[in-house]
């Protein structure tokens, strides 16, 4: 994806630790919320009925490193990126930005199941036409 997917963000109360900034674990909140909405804006999601089946992208590998604190009330940008559309699996990389400056960077790595009632899940070949969405936008 040659253009970052930006989404805004303002820091709650709820988001912080007594040292009253951003509690790490918040970040993949920020992260995971950004990546939904990038979902929404190709028009698809990380649950989702698609050609008779229900899909689900679960996660399998996250992670993230801390830059710099974000503070109540800070307005944060995350960006969404595309890294790598697998045949199976999509990764994607996350940057925190308070006025452009970087907090943390991070990823996310899900990968394409199949999801039936009463039945484990299923890894699965990501369909052409998301894969096709994934990687031009």
């Amino acid at each position: 994806m040659a253009t970052p997917f930006r989404v805004q963000r303002i820091v709650e109360f709820s988001d912080t630790d007594v040292a009253g900034i951003v509690h790490f674990a918040r970040f993949f909140c920020f992260m995971e919320a950004a990546e939904h909405a990038f979902w929404r804006s190709l028009g698809l999601s990380v649950k989702m009925d698609w050609e008779g089946e229900h899909l689900g992208f679960p996660r399998v590998s996250a992670n993230c490193d801390y830059l710099r604190p974000a503070k109540f009330e800070d307005e944060l940008t995350i960006e969404v990126s595309v890294a790598k559309v697998g045949s199976k699996s999509v990764s994607f990389s996350f940057r925190v930005l308070k006025d452009e400056v970087e907090l943390a960077l991070g990823q996310i790595s899900t990968v394409c199941c199949r999801v039936r009632p009463g039945l484990p899940l299923e890894s699965c070949v990501i369909p052409d036409a998301i894969r096709e969405k994934l990687v031009n936008p």
